[in-house]
């Protein structure tokens, strides 16, 4: 039982560093998105709206990343595969 609780709690602290650090990739992400979006739109004015519409496509591949990362978090929460080891 205490081998059980040992896993549960390091799964715990995996989850908690899966989560933050995709919340820090994604804020790192977009901040350097904006950036240069608002960069080129400076310097090329008349290409905002492509800009803006790539812009978008790589927000939501940024974003995606994070998404996986939350998905793998939220499987080994609530259907740890490493405690059906140790039941046995």
């Amino acid at each position: 039982m205490e081998n059980i609780a040992h896993v549960q709690a390091m799964t715990v602290l995996a989850v908690g560093i899966i989560f933050g650090l995709g919340a820090l990739g994604t804020a790192i992400g977009f901040g350097i998105l904006g950036g240069r979006f608002l960069e080129g739109a400076a310097r090329q004015p008349e290409l905002t709206p492509m800009l803006q519409v790539k812009m978008f496509i790589v927000a939501a591949l940024v974003d995606a990343v994070a998404m996986i990362g939350i998905g793998f978090a939220l499987f080994f929460t609530f259907a740890n595969p490493f405690t059906t080891g140790l039941t046995h």
